[in-house]
């Protein structure tokens, strides 16, 4: 019995300490064979994914699911309030 929450007590740590996985997000996706085979929405350009199936076979397409990251918020300075003088 206690070897068994021992055992339990460590896949649950395990469990904790991993991480959450997430998916790629590129705007090209290469269709390998006749779109019948796999495919793989990994490449930042059209002419990446062209030459990925360059002499095996396959086509490119947009992701329909790419969305862009959100672009940073702009650098505010701090205004220059000059001080008046007395």
């Amino acid at each position: 019995m206690r070897l068994s929450l021992i055992a339990l007590a460590v896949a649950a740590g395990m469990a904790a300490a991993g991480s959450a996985a997430h998916a790629q997000n590129y705007p090209w996706c290469a269709q390998y064979g006749d779109g019948m085979g796999g495919s793989n929405c990994g490449f930042t350009t059209l002419a990446q994914c062209q030459e990925d199936v360059s002499g095996i076979g396959g086509f490119c397409e947009q992701n329909n699911t790419y969305v862009p990251p959100l672009a940073p918020a702009p650098n505010r300075a701090a205004r220059h309030h000059p001080q008046k003088s007395s």
